[in-house]
């Protein structure tokens, strides 16, 4: 990496899912003392108003390398940049392309320095919202084929499916691509039961909020409500519904007197 001489900063933060009240406070901090915010529109505007005179750059959706480039170059100016992504920024998120870039350019690992501030990601939101359906092994899979060849998701899904993992799939469906999410259904249907409780939870803690719970069975009639800001959850073949609540038993009662609980 050429000129590695200039102590610019990038703060690559995740900022939760929206709502300013489940920010980090060093994420709050951080955003007070950054030259630059950058990101996609939607989620600078999420955190604009927490700034102290930063400039505020938006960025559209499908310009990701561009975006990461753009973050490496101003932070090569000497400047402190806050790279912000929705939930958790290491997943799915923007760290991946910067890392990326950096390593392409033969980073020295020191300059810029690049600190990682993790967020609430999309599956510990979604999962508050629905119960507790997270309390054994699970997996997430993201349902967009624009970087991952569908037939390697769908190997993850049937491999998800026969190991009996709870399922998270993150950007199940979009207006161009529909098909996907059904197809992963029609997978899970093969080794788990018709009443295997799926939770849905699209916008969480903003104020346009939707939380569904439907089954296996049933899950095709709330089919058009899913979109990209929907998180899916699947449960297990041990997860059910109860009151309104999805829950993954987490197994003490099998195991009473002995626990692994890590604290």
């Amino acid at each position: 990496m050429t000129n590695q001489s200039k102590s610019g900063t990038i703060y690559l933060m995740g900022i939760g899912p929206g709502d300013p009240e489940l920010l980090t406070m060093q994420a709050r901090k951080i955003l007070t003392e950054v030259d630059y915010v950058v990101g996609y529109s939607l989620y600078v505007n999420q955190v604009s108003e927490l700034t102290n005179n930063a400039i505020l750059e938006h960025w559209a959706i499908g310009e990701e390398l561009e975006r990461a480039k753009r973050v490496i170059d101003l932070s090569a100016d000497g400047n402190k940049v806050a790279m912000v992504s929705s939930g958790d920024i290491g997943i799915y998120g923007m760290s991946g392309p910067i890392f990326n870039i950096l390593s392409d350019m033969q980073w020295n690992g020191k300059t810029p320095q690049v600190i990682v501030i993790p967020g609430i990601s999309a599956l510990q939101s979604a999962s508050a919202l629905l119960g507790s359906p997270l309390m054994q092994d699970f997996c997430t899979i993201s349902l967009s084929d624009l970087l991952t060849d569908w037939p390697d998701i769908q190997n993850r899904i049937t491999t998800a499916s026969e190991g009996d993992f709870v399922v998270v799939f993150y950007n199940p469906k979009s207006k161009k691509r529909h098909w996907q999410l059904e197809a992963a259904f029609d997978s899970l249907k093969k080794c788990r039961p018709l009443d295997t409780p799926v939770g849905l939870v699209k916008n969480a803690f903003r104020e346009d909020q939707e939380v569904v719970l439907v089954t296996l069975s049933t899950v095709m009639n709330v089919y058009h409500q899913i979109d990209m800001f929907t998180t899916v959850v699947v449960g297990n073949s041990t997860s059910y519904l109860f009151e309104g609540k999805f829950i993954t038993p987490r197994g003490y009662e099998k195991k009473s007197g002995k626990s692994d609980e890590k604290k």
